[in-house]
């Protein structure tokens, strides 16, 4: 698995991560965004990769497939935005999705935080990732299956 593919998947088998984690599917179109993401996912204590997208048709196959807990979307994706990927995925309860950019919110017109969660690519971090997780926690209840 090379660290700038296009994506790099590992599968889980089902909903539920066997080691009880946060599962994280990053979609961002910068190889190098998608490698500290990695990083920084593998850093924080409860969390660990479900897998990479480098578009977001992408993200919303995997998303399907492998149900992470959380998707971090970049706003900015060549073909479907992600913008318009994040509310495609938000009729689908399964996962959080949390819009990043390397910019400010102004990156998203017309979204307000009510509707797409929003987070800075800058202040991206293992204590940043745990306090968005814990203002936003799981998009569904627990169904007792996992």
């Amino acid at each position: 698995m090379r660290p700038d593919a296009p994506a790099t998947r590992r599968r889980l088998g089902d909903n539920a991560s066997v080691s009880g984690a946060v599962r994280v599917l990053v979609a961002d179109d910068s190889p190098a965004f998608r490698r500290v993401a990695k990083q920084v996912i593998e850093l924080s204590p409860g969390f660990e990769l479900a897998a990479t997208a480098a578009t977001c048709e992408e993200a919303v196959e995997l998303t399907e497939k492998l149900r992470p807990h959380l998707v971090l979307m970049d706003v900015r994706m060549p073909a479907m935005g992600g913008i318009d990927a994040a509310r495609r995925l938000g009729t689908n309860c399964g996962a959080q999705v949390v819009l990043i950019s390397a910019g400010s919110g102004e990156d998203t017109p017309g979204v307000s935080a009510a509707d797409l969660p929003y987070m800075a690519k800058a202040s991206f971090g293992p204590a940043t990732l745990r306090a968005l997780w814990d203002r936003l926690g799981p998009a569904c209840p627990p169904s007792g299956r996992d």
